[in-house]
């Protein structure tokens, strides 16, 4: 650096031009005084330059102190420099505002590590930390992220009456989501005497609602009306937001109408609080009131009220709120784009929300997730799928958000390929160990009916919530494998409680195996665990025990039930008409009418179900054509099966089969397969075979349709034609599906299958029923062995029809349970005709009630008589 000494009066004539070669060279210069030695200038950067050859000369005094310096380079902030000085200076020389300064400026850069040095320079230097110090200290511990130590510095000031240090604890500790931490100290600032503002009522009342915290809300609530806090917008705002959050709807309006001066915070907080309420319709009512008024609103309201618009499905509403969005110049907020989407989508006018979205400038996840939900819940998988691989083409990773509604709409459209394609993508992206997704994962392949990949999802999660125990109970419950679903409910039970929806999963599994001991087991649970008043239990339990054969307890739970839907009303319908109670069934089918509960399309199959299995033909037409004219629902495949039924059971055989060829819709299988029935019933051999022609051609392997037509032969002696189609049977290699009855005594669930010589207690079985077969002998109710179609000899004929599995069943019932209690036994498929006479008789012999539930109905067989009356 170059030295020179210059004469500094303002006479002086020194002039230094930027043109001058030897300044190009030293640009940094140290410039003495003649007059004055003592007197020192330094130059830190000479700034050169000419203004039309005139030249400027800058410069800054040397005498600065090493306190000024630092101060100033704070206002810049140049923090390095400012602790490099700090260093190298004196440390006495130094006061708390230098400190304070530096802190604040760590704090604003979130520099933690520098913040921590200058900590220790100042506990090492001696100084006093006082309560500005302290608080500096502490706020920038706070605003760099360490909780712990700021606490630590608040802890250990001496005095803590200044509220502002309370609040920023406070806020610190609701910002980093620690809630209860935030009611904690507020407790120890009114514990200290110190008085609460609206920014401390704001932030605890927030922590509040978070934690659901009803009663300890209530009191400070009451607590700030004391103090006359309450009169401010930004308590009332957060009392409004704490009460919606803890579900206290009415207690948040009301605060709301008291309130006497109302700005757009306090309408955006009822109004979001009435949607996440269930009260939507009241978020639009509100709004529209805010529009009348003449208020201003934001980006929030509309949010706001459009959810409210997507949860009702007011699509009319929701084009207005689009309207307003364009007028006023919201519509190129993301947000409002976003929720615009979800509206469409929610009111099913997927065309909007795409052209919403075609749209957009910027789209973020929000957008493609909610695009991707609203080609799902339309049913249009392959759309979802373009979407998502879009996504990924543009650079947007998908988030667990978008992975799981992808594979929800994989499920909802049973999409086993296509989730398998995402199950790869998760694979590859490492995100299987995210519970989201593997719950999510995992339902798509339960609704696919791929429960070994369901189950192999569960085993591999590192962590499982309620949700995965329920999701995998209730996959294993649809299929069908409730022996499966109940091992995993016991299983459960060892790490996690069972909830409403656990429940609501496993009790169909129990009603498939028509386990009535299981079944009170797991009611005595849900009064214990869950809430008897959530709809879907408590319609699961009627429906358990009308499957269980307890119709009696069925219809007081049925009665207890203050609130029933219209589920509650055709569950039980349908048991009433499992049970053989047709006339009943339509009692509180019209009943149900009544209460203003409109059927729908499973309710008119519960009651036509009920009129055919109890033989009321002419009901069955009434309901028929009022499902279609009066109530204007077009019927389903179901719907033409039971009128075929009602039909072929009265033996209009002949106007079943026109029926079925003038129906507008396709007929199956099963259609088909009723009319075979009623073929088999009335002896119909010529229209059977037509039938079994055309049921065949659809199911050519279902080995019930030859034994249908078998059994039809057998009936009008045909045996020459039963035994070429048993031959034809054995030729292509077809089985019979193999048929099993089972009973549970004592919690043990003992099964059987025809002709099955395994179990322990056979010999007495095949005792009772020697015994059996000789007094129907005597009373000359014997059963033909025709219907044994297993062989052509009689004896083994006779084999076969006395080791069906629902008669070992029985026998072994009665011989097994205790007098006076009924016999419960189920069958997987109808029961024949050989064993429902058998079981008649047995019922008068042993003078015991039996319960005899088939692929059908029940069978209640009393004194002789069974409560089907032959319509099975």
């Amino acid at each position: 650096m170059a030295v020179v000494a210059l004469p500094l009066s303002p006479n002086s004539g020194l002039h230094l031009s930027s043109h001058n070669p030897w300044t190009q060279r030293n640009r940094s210069l140290s410039c003495f005084s003649l007059r004055s030695k003592s007197r020192i200038r330094r130059v830190h950067s000479l700034s050169l330059r000419t203004n039309g050859g005139g030249p400027i000369f800058m410069s800054e005094d040397t005498n600065i102190s090493p306190r000024e310096e630092i101060l100033r380079l704070c206002l810049t902030g140049n923090l390095s420099k400012a602790l490099s000085l700090i260093c190298e200076s004196e440390s006495s020389n130094l006061d708390s505002q230098v400190y304070c300064s530096v802190l604040q400026l760590c704090a604003k850069l979130g520099a933690l590590e520098d913040g921590m040095k200058l900590h220790s320079i100042i506990s090492s230097s001696g100084l006093q930390i006082d309560n500005v110090l302290g608080s500096k200290l502490m706020f920038m511990y706070v605003k760099c992220g360490d909780l712990s130590q700021g606490r630590n510095v608040f802890d250990e000031l001496a005095s803590k009456e200044a509220l502002p240090l309370w609040n920023s604890m406070l806020t610190a500790y609701s910002k980093s989501g620690n809630h209860k931490e935030v009611i904690s100290l507020f407790k120890k600032m009114r514990h200290v005497g110190v008085v609460p503002d609206s920014s401390t009522s704001s932030c605890v009342l927030k922590c509040l609602g978070f934690l659901g915290l009803v009663t300890e809300g209530k009191w400070v609530h009451g607590y700030l009306v004391k103090l006359g806090l309450d009169r401010y917008n930004a308590v009332g705002n957060a009392l409004v937001a704490f009460y919606s959050k803890c579900h206290k709807i009415d207690d948040a309006i009301k605060l709301f109408e008291e309130m006497p001066d109302k700005d757009i915070i306090s309408w955006n907080s009822i109004i979001s609080g009435c949607v996440s309420n269930g009260l939507p319709g009241i978020s639009i009512t509100l709004f529209n009131e805010l529009v009348s008024l003449g208020l201003h609103f934001d980006l929030a309201t509309l949010a706001g009220v459009l959810s409210a618009c997507a949860e009702t499905a007011c699509l009319g509403v929701g084009r207005t709120i689009h309207g307003y969005a364009i007028k006023v110049g919201f519509v190129e907020d993301i947000t409002i784009q976003n929720s615009l989407i979800n509206m469409y989508s929610k009111c099913w006018n997927l065309v909007g929300a795409v052209q919403v979205f075609e749209k957009m400038n910027e789209k973020s996840v929000v957008s493609w997730t909610s695009m991707i939900s609203a080609y799902a819940q339309a049913g249009q998988l392959e759309e979802a799928f373009s979407c998502f691989r879009q996504m990924e083409s543009v650079g947007i990773k998908p988030d667990q958000i978008v992975i799981v509604a992808i594979l929800h709409a994989c499920a909802c459209n049973q999409s086993l390929e296509e989730g398998k394609y995402i199950h790869s993508y998760i694979v590859r992206n490492k995100s299987e160990k995210n519970i989201f997704v593997s719950n999510a994962l995992m339902n798509m392949y339960a609704k696919c009916g791929n429960m070994l990949e369901a189950k192999k999802v569960f085993d591999e999660m590192d962590r499982k919530d309620i949700v995965s125990w329920n999701t995998l109970i209730g996959g294993y419950s649809k299929i069908g494998m409730a022996n499966e679903a109940l091992n995993l409910f016991c299983e459960m039970q060892s790490s996690l409680r069972p909830n409403s929806v656990t429940m609501s999963c496993i009790l169909p599994a129990v009603a498939s195996l028509s386990s009535l001991d299981k079944g009170i087991q797991i009611h005595a649970q849900i009064l214990r665990y869950a809430r008897l008043e959530d709809g879907y239990v408590t319609n699961a339990l009627v429906d358990m025990y009308v499957k269980c054969g307890a119709l009696l307890l069925a219809c007081l739970l049925f009665d207890r039930i203050s609130k029933k839907d219209r589920i509650t009303w055709t569950v039980m319908i349908a048991g009433y008409g499992m049970h053989g109670h047709g006339n009943t069934a339509i009692t509180l089918f019209k009943k149900m009418r009544y209460e203003g509960i409109e059927p729908d399309e499973v309710s008119f199959s519960a009651i036509l179900y009920a009129c055919s299995h109890s033989g009321l033909l002419n009901e069955g037409w009434k309901f028929f054509d009022m499902m279609r004219n009066e109530c204007k629902i077009v019927p389903n495949l179901e719907h033409y099966t039971c009128m075929v039924d009602l039909l072929s059971r009265a033996g209009h055989l002949t106007k079943a089969y026109k029926f079925i060829e003038s129906m507008p819709i396709q007929p199956d299988s099963t259609i088909w397969s009723t009319l075979l029935s009623g073929c088999r019933i009335h002896r119909d051999v010529k229209l059977a075979e037509t039938v079994a022609e055309k049921v065949i051609e659809l199911e050519p392997d279902n080995t019930r349709h030859y034994i249908l037509l078998a059994n039809t032969y057998a009936d009008v002696e045909r045996w020459k034609a039963m035994k070429k189609l048993r031959k034809s049977v054995g030729t292509c290699g077809l089985q019979k599906n193999l048929n099993c009855s089972w009973i549970e005594i004592k919690n043990k669930v003992h099964i059987f299958v025809s002709s099955d010589r395994s179990h322990p207690k056979l010999r007495k079985i095949e005792l009772f029923l020697e015994e059996v077969s000789r007094q129907m002998e005597t009373d000359g109710s014997v059963s033909k062995m025709k219907y044994a179609l297993l062989s052509v000899d009689c004896a083994t004929r006779e084999e076969a029809l006395c080791g069906h599995s629902e008669k070992l069943a029985i026998a072994f019932g009665i011989l097994n349970c205790s007098k006076g209690k009924p016999v419960r036994v189920t069958k997987n498929s109808r029961v024949c005709i050989g064993c429902h006479n058998v079981a008649k008789f047995i019922s008068k012999m042993s003078k015991r009630e039996i319960l005899l539930r088939d692929s059908n109905r029940f069978h209640h067989f009393v004194q002789g008589r069974c409560s089907c009356r032959g319509y099975w």
